[in-house]
């Protein structure tokens, strides 16, 4: 079916100003923030569950590829229409339809921004604890899809572990509710953790039931520099160690702070080739008790400054530091691929030391950041002129050694972006067999035609 009769078909079914094949509109639905793209024919901005369910079931019948986007803030290529055919967005279906401290529950859809749901529990003084570095632009329903993380999963975890409930649109166009409303629910198979990081392959997600906490009631914050990186990853361990439980504990290297104070100014961090970020919260008198006895262990451990943030506001400037580390890596010029690798705790110090040798032998810079206290270690090579074949050749190998031996050590090739088209080659290796034909097995049942997210790590 050609893009104007596809678009014609689904402006009977939902609604002409639901339905574009403005070419500009079609450009800026063709990619996430990775690097590769593919226009669709059509873009629909469903605005219902009826609107997604008659576009999948028009879909279905027909075998007319549909691609689900949120926000498009991936890392990994997931929301490109690779086969072209129907982007499906649920940008318009932004509305937090509840707010239930009652409860402990927030209803919304999945256009809502993860930041402004933070924002509707901060004002019922309730809390939604994940917190992904692009909260303020990225989505909910990109947040189910990919099973985000963010600093704090250390003591409160992934989005997985606020997810109570979900609407879902099967790629027939027939409407699944599962879960709901109740904190402890074992009715069933767990179809909510299967829907949960499934990156919109299973079906799309029109409606969450998320658990929410109480906000506790003041946090602080240490920020320490280290003379090397090895002495804060064991800071690290010497944290948990001493029997504290951080709600974010983040280390960042040399290259990482170095392009840091290049744009943010070099007195911004003091010398050293390792910076942490120690988090806790609770009550107030607790969190003063614990800030204290922190400063003191890292002290013990060789940092050479700590900078105290004993409230909320002195925190917030903290991350607003850590979450420019991004922006500083992109501002070197060089092309940023993110790997957003996972290891056992223990192996921090392993890692770092194989990325360094791995940035000698490919002669690729390597920055290495991110959540230290559950192991997710941003690696991230850094690439000059891309776009050159012989280059990219030379990166590609580069990952595939990393990913080698990530997976070698127990680690994950993934932790929080997702797998999408930027890691499909390893993912086989990361699966094994029998875990990769039993995720081939319920895609064909839950997608029989293969029309939801095609091409993505399953084909």
């Amino acid at each position: 079916m050609n893009p104007a009769s596809l678009a014609a078909h689904l402006a009977t079914l939902i609604g002409a100003e639901k339905v574009t094949t403005t070419a500009e509109i079609l450009a800026a639905n063709s990619g996430d923030k990775w690097s590769a793209s593919h226009p669709p024919d059509v873009v629909v901005f469903a605005e219902s569950t009826g609107d997604v369910a008659a576009v999948l079931k028009f879909a279905s019948e027909r075998k007319i590829p549909v691609t689900t986007r949120g926000a498009g803030f991936g890392y990994v290529g997931g929301c490109v229409p690779i086969q072209g055919g129907i982007v499906l967005s649920t940008a318009r279906m932004n509305k937090i339809l509840g707010m239930h401290p009652e409860d402990g529950v927030a209803i919304v859809q999945p256009g809502v921004i993860t930041g402004d749901l933070q924002t509707a529990a901060h004002a019922v003084g309730w809390e939604y604890p994940p917190d992904p570095a692009s909260l303020k632009d990225c989505s909910i329903g990109g947040n189910i899809a990919t099973n985000a993380g963010g600093p704090r999963c250390l003591k409160y975890g992934v989005t997985r572990s606020y997810v109570l409930g979900l609407e879902v649109v099967l790629a027939s166009g027939e409407i699944l509710r599962t879960g709901g409303r109740l904190h402890k629910n074992k009715t069933g198979f767990d179809l909510v953790g299967l829907f949960t990081g499934s990156e919109g392959m299973l079906g799309v997600v029109t409606e969450a039931t998320l658990r929410l906490i109480p906000k506790p009631a003041s946090r602080a914050m240490l920020a320490a520099i280290f003379p090397e990186f090895e002495m804060a990853a064991a800071a690290v361990q010497a944290v948990l160690n001493a029997g504290h439980l951080p709600s974010a504990l983040e280390i960042t290297d040399t290259f990482t702070l170095d392009a840091a104070r290049k744009k943010l100014g070099a007195e911004t961090f003091p010398p050293g080739k390792a910076h942490l970020i120690v988090e806790i919260d609770g009550r107030p008198a607790a969190t003063l008790s614990e800030i204290e006895e922190l400063h003191q262990l890292l002290t013990t451990l060789g940092a050479t400054f700590i900078e105290r943030a004993p409230d909320e506001a002195s925190c917030e400037r903290i991350w607003k530091l850590r979450r420019e580390f991004s922006f500083s890596l992109r501002d070197t010029g060089l092309t940023k691929l993110n790997e957003d690798i996972v290891v056992p705790r223990s192996k921090l110090v392993e890692l770092v030391t194989f990325a360094r040798q791995l940035e000698k032998d490919a002669g690729i810079p390597i920055a290495c950041f991110g959540h230290a206290g559950d192991g997710n270690i941003h690696t991230n090579l850094m690439i000059r002129d891309y776009e050159d074949p012989e280059i990219r050749a030379r990166a590609d190998a580069a990952l595939d050694q990393l990913f080698t031996w990530v997976l070698a050590n127990h680690g994950a090739i993934t932790g929080e972006h997702g797998v999408g088209l930027a890691k499909k080659p390893w993912i086989r290796q990361a699966l094994g067999g029998v875990s990769y034909a039993t995720h081939r097995a319920l895609k064909s049942a839950l997608d029989p035609n293969g029309i939801l997210n095609p091409g993505k790590f399953l084909d």
